[in-house]
């Protein structure tokens, strides 16, 4: 108890005094000392005494897939910073592999009784995954903003890029350096974002069935790119549009493994515009996604609902930016 007491003292910047009082539930201590001392115990991972349970701390998760693609250490300083500014506790819940769950973290989250919780990258983004553990929070009221496009029958908030706008961009850009057999490497088939790219490409394009061998799906890895792209450029491809910058590194590198150069012979546009994309050999063209205004809506949404101030069930789509850089050039023979 009095180390417990001495950790939550520091963390919260009282006396341990201080901390005995708001645990016990005694008069005499201010709202915001007692919301800093119930938030550090919160984010120290101690159980609140069970009369103050029944009480949300100022605590906010952010459930991200990884910290390896750079797109995601991105949104979480954006989104930290912001919630940091409207006076909640940001929690970082990262899964790796062979870690913990997504499952796992919102069933710590809601022991630790927090406000409302972001997900970017998440299974709800999947047709096919387990969405039981979004419907708990569902069940418990508790706020949820959802980072780019999910099932459409979870029902959360969400604030997207428009996935159309920038599959209209790329191809575009392909098509203006004389590109006429242009393929994608997508996600997963059951992953949203890569569908609407998809739905996306087939307006553009004109496609029909018979250009589905335009189109490869991988795991979100450059290994899984590398793969696919191998098989696009066998089919003779020469523009490639990726559903990540991570995605058209792999195909880069699938590029060269067959004795072939970026962009002379095949053009390659990503999508993100995630750090270090100026440093690439050849610097990526690549669909910029808003990842600060997107950070930022998205707590602005989820604090709105915190505050009983309404939900809105409408995805808000942010209009993305191509940028162009070394990996595209005219097609060859141009």
């Amino acid at each position: 108890m009095t180390k417990r007491l001495t950790e939550v003292a520091k963390k919260a910047g009282v006396s341990e005094a201080t901390v005995s009082r708001v645990l016990n539930g005694r008069d005499g201590v201010s709202e915001a000392t007692r919301t800093a001392v119930l938030t550090a115990l919160d984010v120290l991972g101690y159980e609140r005494p069970t009369k103050l349970r029944g009480e949300r701390a100022r605590l906010v998760g952010l459930v991200l897939p990884e910290l390896q693609n750079p797109i995601f250490p991105a949104l979480a300083e954006v989104v930290t910073g912001t919630l940091a500014q409207r006076g909640y506790t940001p929690a970082l819940c990262a899964r790796t592999i062979g870690g913990v769950s997504e499952m796992d973290y919102v069933e710590m989250l809601l022991d630790h009784q927090v406000s409302g919780v972001i997900f970017a990258g998440g299974s709800y983004a999947l047709a096919d995954a387990r969405h039981d553990h979004y419907r708990r929070l569902t069940e418990r009221g508790l706020p949820v903003v959802l980072v780019n496009a999910g099932v459409d029958e979870l029902g959360f908030p969400r604030v997207s890029t428009d996935d159309a706008v920038a599959v209209e961009q790329a191809y575009g850009h392909l098509r203006s350096l004389g590109h006429e057999r242009i393929g994608m490497v997508l996600g997963p088939e059951g992953h949203v974002p890569s569908r609407r790219k998809l739905d996306a490409m087939i307006r553009a394009a004109g496609w029909d069935e018979a250009d589905a061998e335009c189109v490869e799906r991988s795991s979100f890895s450059m290994e899984g790119a590398r793969v696919a792209a191998t098989k696009l450029v066998e089919r003779g491809v020469t523009g490639i549009i990726c559903a990540s910058d991570v995605l058209a590194l792999g195909t880069i590198r699938a590029v060269r493994r067959l004795g072939r150069s970026v962009p002379a012979d095949v053009s390659v546009v990503g999508y993100d515009d995630s750090a270090f994309m100026t440093c690439t050999d050849p610097p990526l063209t690549t669909v910029r996604q808003p990842i600060e205004t997107m950070g930022q809506a998205a707590v602005d949404l989820l604090v709105t609902q915190i505050e009983g101030a309404g939900v809105l069930h409408d995805e808000l789509l942010f209009e993305p930016e191509l940028v162009v850089r070394g990996s595209t050039a005219p097609a060859p023979g141009r």
